[in-house]
């Protein structure tokens, strides 16, 4: 097939935060003319909702009732990723502590996890090019299928380092330690956990650069471009 009918890649990349997955998924995307979705903050939108329109968020039941509620909407531009709520851009406010607190818990629900996979899922099957979907279980749930599958780790001082780069002022230590227990709570869900996928390539960005990293995936997607 010529490089410009290039059929549609789905690219799913996986791993716990401070992996550089965003970076990645983002400059891949933007290097090969796909489109992009971090399903991260999707949960984080939907955090934010229960949040912001008081729902109890240590109550299962509670989240689960209003997981319908809120509408979410994805940009899937790697050079301008885009999320509104109900039409209200929340790109800044999904960052804040008091969302990252409640994320876990509000991801864990499984009545948001078919919400949301369920988005994401259609989000990936418009993309007319190919997609690169970056999360915690895009591998092994959501888009079990996917062309490529790739897991980032790094070690949790590598993580805790560049998550309190990105959180300026952070504290790395408790970083760390925000990190470890999050990593925790994500891969003993009873829904979805956090988890490498048996067919996902595995690497291990400890000691790697952004553009090292971003290079080793292109290749991959590159070279199974060429094998369809």
């Amino acid at each position: 097939m010529e490089n410009g009918a290039a059929r549609p890649v789905i690219v799913a990349i996986d791993g716990p935060s401070g992996t550089g997955k965003s970076s990645t998924s983002k400059a891949v995307a933007a290097q090969l003319g796909l489109s992009y979705l971090d399903t991260g903050a999707q949960y984080r939108a939907i955090t934010w909702w229960m949040v912001t329109n008081g729902i109890d968020t240590d109550d299962p039941a509670a989240i689960a009732a209003a997981a319908g509620k809120p509408e979410i909407v994805s940009g899937t531009d790697p050079k301008a990723p885009a999320i509104t709520v109900d039409g209200t851009d929340v790109a800044g406010p999904i960052r804040e502590q008091d969302v990252t607190a409640r994320v876990s818990a509000v991801s864990a629900v499984p009545e948001v996890r078919t919400r949301i996979t369920e988005l994401q899922r259609a989000i990936a099957a418009a993309a007319v090019t190919g997609i690169v979907v970056e999360g915690r279980d895009i591998g092994t749930t959501v888009l079990p299928d996917a062309d490529l599958k790739i897991f980032l780790t790094a070690s949790p001082e590598a993580r805790a380092a560049r998550r309190s780069g990105e959180l300026k002022g952070a504290d790395v230590k408790a970083t760390r330690e925000a990190l470890i227990k999050r990593d925790a709570a994500d891969s003993s869900r009873t829904t979805s956990p956090l988890a490498k996928a048996d067919d996902a390539v595995e690497v291990d960005t400890t000691e790697l650069t952004l553009e090292q990293v971003v290079e080793c995936v292109v290749t991959l997607v590159e070279e199974k471009r060429a094998g369809k």
